[in-house]
């Protein structure tokens, strides 16, 4: 496996991290480490999707990213 492959390996894997544990009822979608999680491994996969010029996943992975930096964003953001 090349680098490429190990970033998306990587950031998938952070992504499927985050879904199994808020399944599993280890951490809440809310909680910050489940954001973290979803932004890295979504920041890492479209990195990857972007050196293989992969465009449908760009697209998805940096949806995915966006979505999570808004919620980084609510988390800290003053009530």
């Amino acid at each position: 496996m090349n680098a490429t492959d190990w970033l998306g390996f990587i950031g998938v894997a952070l992504i499927l991290l985050a879904y199994f544990l808020n399944e599993t009822g280890k951490i809440s979608n809310k909680n910050k480490s489940f954001i973290l999680l979803n932004l890295i491994g979504s920041s890492l996969a479209c990195l990857a999707s972007v050196l293989i010029n992969y465009v449908p996943f760009i697209i998805l992975e940096a949806a995915w990213a966006v979505v999570s930096a808004v919620s980084l964003y609510k988390y800290y953001k003053p009530a």
